[in-house]
């Protein structure tokens, strides 16, 4: 069974596969793509999602697709279904570091902390703080209360605000999906931690921004196209709103000129959140490994995409 693999995660997997795999390594995008044109199964992550996509798109004998991503929206899945390629995702790797990212957002957006380092970089000394919101008693909207999205609410519960999330069902007192916006004037916080998928593009635009409160803050840990960017650069320039903490952006990386960077109170951190910590590639092969003995077996793997809903 002819098997393409990273070879930044050889020491971690060869120790540990089965005999019988017909193993290739690639360490470029030119040797994964000449692998897996006839390869099984294949692990084909590459610094850009764009790029790992376009490679497995070649996998036209593919059993098994595995990426350590979560969002798997670069990918074809349209013909990934029509191939019969079972796909499986890294739901569960970063949602911590990813959690602790958006509360550090949130801090950051209430205490204005990016001002208070502006100002020690001047050797500055102020008597009046600049960011003079408290996070007890204040109202946060997570719209994906998955993993992530639950996390991300236990952590603010801790903090006593009052969260409320959305999901596909309504459960455990949820919203659904059609119940969200009509009560978005409701939160001081907004934040994005769901999937990308057809459905969410643009999820946030003029009208949310307008309907919410000038006191709130949009906080973006999902996909940048999930918020109309145009109508946030003006929501932002005319004080609609009161800021934005943007993990994610559209298109990634954002261009050294493009307005974005420069829209009042829009704090930027460049996708980093899934990446502070040390943990992820080791917990990626693990459950690469665990996966590859359920397929092999014939039993169920953790983390199959349904490719049609696109998460």
């Amino acid at each position: 069974m002819k098997t393409l693999l990273p070879a930044l995660a050889r020491p971690l997997l060869e120790p540990h596969l089965p005999p019988g795999l017909d193993l290739h390594w690639f360490t470029t995008r030119a040797e994964a793509e000449a692998a897996i044109v006839d390869a099984d199964i294949a692990w084909v992550d590459m610094q850009s999602p764009q790029d790992s996509a376009e490679v497995a798109a070649l996998g036209a004998r593919l059993r098994w697709l595995s990426t350590m991503r979560a969002g798997i929206d670069a990918y074809d899945t349209t013909l990934l279904r029509e191939r019969g390629t079972v796909m499986t995702n890294g739901t569960g790797l970063n949602p911590v570091a990813v959690a602790e990212y958006a509360l550090l957002g949130m801090l950051a957006a209430a205490k204005r902390y990016d001002e208070v380092v502006r100002m020690a970089d001047r050797h500055d000394w102020p008597t009046v703080a600049p960011g003079t919101v408290e996070l007890a008693g204040t109202s946060a909207l997570i719209i994906g209360y998955g993993t992530i999205g639950r996390l991300i609410g236990n952590r603010l519960a801790a903090f006593g605000v009052a969260v409320t999330g959305v999901t596909r069902s309504g459960r455990d007192g949820t919203l659904t999906p059609d119940g969200w916006k009509p009560r978005i004037a409701d939160y001081e916080w907004i934040i994005l931690a769901a999937p990308s998928t057809g459905e969410t593009a643009a999820l946030l635009g003029a009208p949310e921004f307008a309907a919410m409160k000038r006191s709130a803050w949009v906080i973006n840990m999902a996909r940048g196209d999930m918020i109309d960017q145009p109508a946030l650069i003006e929501a932002l320039t005319e004080h609609q709103i009161a800021g934005a903490f943007l993990d994610t952006v559209d298109p990634e990386p954002l261009p050294a000129d493009h307005p974005l960077w420069s829209a009042p109170n829009a704090l930027h951190s460049m996708h980093l959140s899934g990446r502070s910590q040390t943990t992820m590639f080791t917990r990626a092969a693990t459950l690469f490994l665990e996966n590859l003995a359920a397929f092999m077996a014939g039993e169920p793997m953790r983390n199959v995409v349904d490719l049609e809903a696109g998460y």
